[in-house]
C-alpha cells in the first residue's frame, strides 16, 4: 500500500514519526537543563527555533524555563522576525537576552572589511562575547543535520574548546544516547536537540502543532531580482543594480536570516501544510537555495562553525 496515496495512513504515518522526534527533543533539553549550571537556547525567531522553543515548552511548562533565550542580532534582521521574537518570549514569560553585532563593531572586536559587508559570519565574535559575558556552559541552537554538509559532521552534544572552536576530529562519540559532558575551565557545549529533524519535519510539525511564524515563511508578493541562480529581495540594505531589472514575484523565505545574504523562493504556498507538499517536491537544500553567503565556497560554513559560528 503506498502510504502518500492514502492521506489518512501518511497522517498516522507522520503523526507517529512526528511523536518520535518530539520526545528525543523533549528528552534532550531537560537534559541539558539537568547537566549544566548556565545553559542558553539560541532564539532567533526562526522556524526551527520556534519549533525547539515549542518542545521546550512542553518539557517544562509556561513560565519555568530553565534557561534564558539568547539572541544574536547583526542589526539586519527581518522587522516581522525580530517583533515575533519578541512576542513569543513574552508568551513564554522567559528571560530574553540580545547581543548585538553592531556593539562588537563599537568595541572594534568586529571590524567589517567595508560598510557593504554581510554582518552574518561576523555573529560568531559575539556570540563568543556573549558566552564570556553570562559564563554560559551550554548553547541550545536548533540547527538539523539536513541544513548543510558541516552540520551534518555534528554530534547532539558538539564540544567547544577555551577559544569557543569546534574541531570536528576531537567530537566525542554518543554511543546508546550516553553523552561525555565534562567540561574544562572555559569550555562549553553547543547542543542540537533537533539534529535528527528535517526541514520536511519541521513543517509537519508547525502544521500539527499550529505554530504560528512570521508572515514572511508564507507567500506574499516581493519586489526581487535574478542574481547568480537566487532571487535576491530588494531592500535599501539589498539594492538592485543598474543591470538587473526588478521583478514582483510570489515568494517566501525557507530560512529567515541577515537580510543581506537571505534570499526567498518563488512559491504560493500558504499554509504549512502546503509547503510541506513543496518540501516533499524540493531538489535544493533550504540553504543551498536561499543563502547568498554559503554560494562561495562548500568549506564555508565549517570554517565559520571551527571559528565559533552556531
Amino acid at each position: 500500500m503506498n502510504a502518500r496515496s492514502h492521506p489518512e495512513l501518511l497522517h498516522s504515518l507522520s503523526n507517529a514519526h512526528l511523536d518520535a522526534l518530539e520526545e528525543e527533543t523533549i528528552y534532550l533539553l531537560r537534559e541539558v537543563a539537568a547537566v549544566f549550571e548556565r545553559p542558553a537556547l539560541l532564539f532567533s525567531g526562526g522556524k526551527d527555533s520556534l519549533v525547539m522553543l515549542r518542545c521546550a515548552e512542553k518539557a517544562f511548562g509556561v513560565g519555568r524555563l530553565p534557561f534564558p533565550l539568547l539572541m544574536i542580532n547583526t542589526g539586519h534582521n527581518f522587522p516581522e522576525v525580530i517583533a515575533h521574537r519578541d512576542q513569543r518570549a513574552a508568551e513564554l514569560q522567559a528571560q530574553l537576552i540580545v547581543r548585538s553585532v553592531e556593539d562588537s563593531m563599537r568595541r572594534g572586536t568586529v571590524r567589517l572589511s567595508h560598510p557593504g559587508e554581510s554582518r552574518n559570519a561576523h555573529q560568531s565574535v559575539t556570540l563568543l562575547e556573549a558566552i564570556e559575558e553570562f559564563r554560559f556552559d551550554a548553547l541550545v541552537g536548533g540547527a538539523r543535520r539536513d541544513e548543510e554538509k558541516a552540520r551534518a559532521k555534528e554530534r547532539i552534544f558538539s564540544h567547544r574548546d577555551s577559544f569557543g572552536q569546534w574541531q570536528p576530529k576531537d567530537q566525542r562519540p554518543e554511543l546508546w544516547t550516553l553523552f561525555n559532558t565534562r567540561l574544562q575551565p572555559g569550555e562549553h557545549f553547543r547542543v542540537f536537540p533537533i539534529s535528527n529533524w528535517t526541514e520536511l519535519d519541521v513543517w509537519q510539525y508547525i502544521a500539527r502543532e499550529d505554530i504560528v511564524l512570521p508572515s514572511l515563511y508564507y507567500s506574499h508578493r516581493r519586489a526581487v531580482v535574478e542574481r547568480k541562480g537566487l532571487l535576491v529581495p530588494v531592500t535599501p540594505l539589498t539594492p538592485a543594480r543598474p543591470d538587473e531589472t526588478v521583478q514582483e514575484r510570489a515568494v517566501r523565505f525557507r530560512t529567515v536570516g541577515d537580510i543581506t545574504c537571505t534570499c526567498p523562493v518563488a512559491s504560493d504556498a500558504a499554509t504549512p501544510e502546503a509547503i510541506v507538499i513543496e518540501t516533499l517536491r524540493a531538489e535544493v537544500s533550504e540553504r543551498g537555495a536561499t543563502r547568498m553567503d554559503d554560494q562561495t565556497s562548500d568549506a564555508s560554513m565549517e570554517k565559520r562553525k571551527k571559528d565559533g559560528y552556531f
